[in-house]
């Protein structure tokens, strides 16, 4: 599948829009942008030129004339959405909580356990992207627990107002005090926040630990573009914070920075790596460690780690193809 027929599903949002530009960058050709109602008609940029946005219909994106197709919409509207298009013969990743948790549905980090997008080309053409705090969690996780196995892991993320939308960027940058409220954008079940719940089971999904304990505190900030974690991790077997840090170099997608640099999301926003530094030996706790990242939440957080599964998928499907 040499020049894929892809469609952007939610073109007008804020990862719509970096999804765009990667497309882009990588020189595909054929693509083409959806949105709402309201959007039809618009433009988008793609490249040097502009792309006019389609109304997203189950009719318009079932109507099989698409090879991929990435969705970058609410649960209820990919609930509705992507059944159609999977259906029609288009691959799917879609970057909405609709799959992830769900049986049989691949959630996939490429650089963790890619192997498992494509499970999804002989069944129901679907992948489901994770959240944008548990990507980078587990490129960092992923190592470590492969060295010396994973026994708990506790994290406290910082989460920019990017990933409650376009709306919530322009409150920002209009300073209203909406953008400065912390919690307000995550629902309660309890004493914890949906966020924190989703951030714990997506990582037991993606590293095949389901009974991994891991305890999460999420809260907003003030911040446009990236994401930041506190990561505290217990092992299985000692790892010294040395070898710790080698390991993250030598990881896919993962750039260290040593002292006096370290992880901000000012450092993150507009690059593809996720960040680690103060990698370090957490005192409180038997094979210890503990380590700080940043993450550009619209791009490796989203959009990027979505193509990277596209990716995996259409080389599959070519391989199946020629096979």
């Amino acid at each position: 599948m040499s020049t894929p027929r892809i469609g952007v599903v939610g073109a007008t949002g804020a990862v719509g829009t970096i999804t765009l530009q990667l497309l882009a960058e990588r020189r595909y050709e054929h693509v083409r942008a959806f949105a709402s109602a309201r959007s039809a008609g618009s433009t988008v940029p793609f490249g040097p030129g502009t792309l006019t946005v389609e109304e997203a219909t189950p009719d318009a994106l079932g109507a099989g004339d698409l090879d991929l197709c990435l969705f970058s919409v609410g649960t209820s509207a990919s609930l509705e959405l992507v059944p159609p298009a999977a259906e029609a013969g288009a691959l799917c990743v879609d970057k909405s909580s609709a799959y992830r948790l769900v049986d049989g549905y691949p959630l996939v980090v490429p650089e963790v356990n890619g192997e498992r997008a494509l499970e999804a080309l002989s069944r129901h053409r679907i992948v489901a992207n994770p959240n944008c705090c548990t990507i980078p969690l587990t490129c960092v996780l992923g190592p470590l627990h492969e060295a010396a196995g994973l026994a708990r892991a506790r994290v406290a993320t910082y989460q920019s107002v990017s990933g409650a939308g376009a709306q919530r960027m322009q409150q920002l940058q209009a300073e209203e005090p909406a953008a400065h409220d912390l919690v307000m954008d995550w629902s309660w079940e309890g004493d914890e926040s949906d966020e924190e719940a989703k951030l714990r089971a997506e990582t037991r999904k993606i590293m095949e630990l389901p009974e991994l304990p891991l305890s999460a505190t999420c809260v907003r900030v003030p911040v446009m573009v990236g994401h930041s974690e506190a990561v505290w991790v217990e092992l299985e077997r000692p790892l010294s914070t040395e070898a710790a840090a080698d390991l993250l170099r030598a990881a896919p997608g993962v750039r260290v920075l040593d002292l006096p640099s370290f992880p901000t999301p000012a450092a993150a926003a507009g690059t593809d790596d996720v960040l680690v530094g103060r990698v370090r030996r957490d005192t409180a706790a038997e094979n210890g460690l503990a380590l700080y990242l940043s993450c550009d939440n619209l791009r490796k957080g989203a959009a990027l780690n979505a193509i990277q599964i596209a990716e995996l998928l259409l080389a599959g499907a070519a391989e199946r193809a020629a096979a």
